[in-house]
């Protein structure tokens, strides 16, 4: 197990390194001028050029890759153009804002995709087994900012039963209870698009399991259909984690939209203020710290699996 552990962390290294360079050069490539953003477009060219100086962009593309990179070593990320503040003050607390919403979304998603996949799979020629499996695929359909709106529009507007947007209430908030009033509704926008592909595989995964020669014999011999539907979860269990896995890596760097809606403050909501203002070093920590965040927990998942499956280890 350590060996095959080792060789993934092995594998990761390259993979960070291109991840890397993929962020710097597409930082690059966002239209605009963080300059202008600073100083105005009726800047003299003296301040213009002072700036650029200070900042490194007159310096060739690969010294400052060169340079960005040995700084990353060093676990420093820049400083914000816009803000002027370290970017990993900024990333630091805006990314456990985001791993909170996140992961109550993969509760949400994990959770209701079982139910639905199980349903669709188990009592796929009746009508709660029909409607199970039209619901997970509506559930893969629907954009999550469109849930988003439609839940502010409900939850929010029409019968107010819980906010619309922020983590606290601004008069008399901050405890356990009013953070999961706020997380109910963007847990459940970004939990939407993960639910169904977990249902469809799942489904999917089921039925190839229950139509196996195993599954029959079981038959055969009497055993319950609780006993019957335990054993084909359970062979079903390693593609279930593996596609849960990725769909939490997805939740970690895909729910800009749902943030910036819900004014919720994590890290797509940053990314979204940084790219609004042409903010390149903020831009670079946040996407790379998102890249590094699918690469961990793509080894996190490739280690549970081996557990579960000897023959991934081999």
């Amino acid at each position: 197990m350590l060996r095959f552990l080792g060789r993934r962390l092995f594998l990761a290294v390259p993979t960070l390194f291109g991840v890397s360079l993929v962020v710097f050069v597409t930082a690059k490539l966002v239209p605009g001028d963080p300059v202008a953003s600073l100083l105005g477009p009726l800047a003299p060219e003296s301040a213009r050029r002072e700036l650029i100086s200070s900042l490194g962009l007159d310096q060739p593309v690969a010294v400052q890759f060169g340079t960005w990179l040995w700084n990353l070593a060093q676990g420093r990320l820049g400083t914000s153009i816009q803000l002027q503040l370290p970017v990993l003050d900024l990333i630091v607390p805006a990314f456990g804002n985001t791993a909170l919403l996140a992961f109550a979304g993969a509760l949400i998603a994990f959770t209701g995709a079982v139910a639905m996949g199980s349903a669709g799979a188990f009592t796929s020629r009746s009508g709660p087994g029909r409607f199970a499996s039209g619901l997970s695929f509506l559930a893969m359909s629907v954009p999550p900012y469109s849930v988003a709106l439609l839940l502010i529009v409900v939850f929010a507007v029409g019968f107010p039963v819980l906010p619309a947007g922020g983590m606290h209430d601004p008069i008399n908030g901050g405890g356990t209870a009013d953070l999961l009033r706020h997380l109910i509704l963007p847990a459940i926008a970004v939990a939407v698009i993960p639910m169904g592909v977990i249902a469809r595989m799942l489904q999917a995964t089921l039925a190839e399991v229950l139509a196996g020669d195993h599954i029959t014999a079981m038959r055969a011999r009497g055993l319950s259909r609780a006993a019957i539907a335990g054993h084909a979860l359970h062979n079903a269990l390693p593609s279930l984690l593996t596609i849960a896995g990725l769909q939490l890596a997805y939740l970690v760097g895909g729910v800009v939209f749902v943030e910036t809606i819900f004014s919720w403050p994590g890290l797509g909501q940053a990314l979204y203020n940084a790219i609004a203002s042409r903010d390149l070093p903020l831009i670079q920590g946040g996407v790379l710290v998102i890249a590094v965040s699918f690469v961990v927990i793509n080894i996190v998942v490739d280690g549970a699996h081996a557990l579960i499956d000897p023959r991934v280890r081999r």
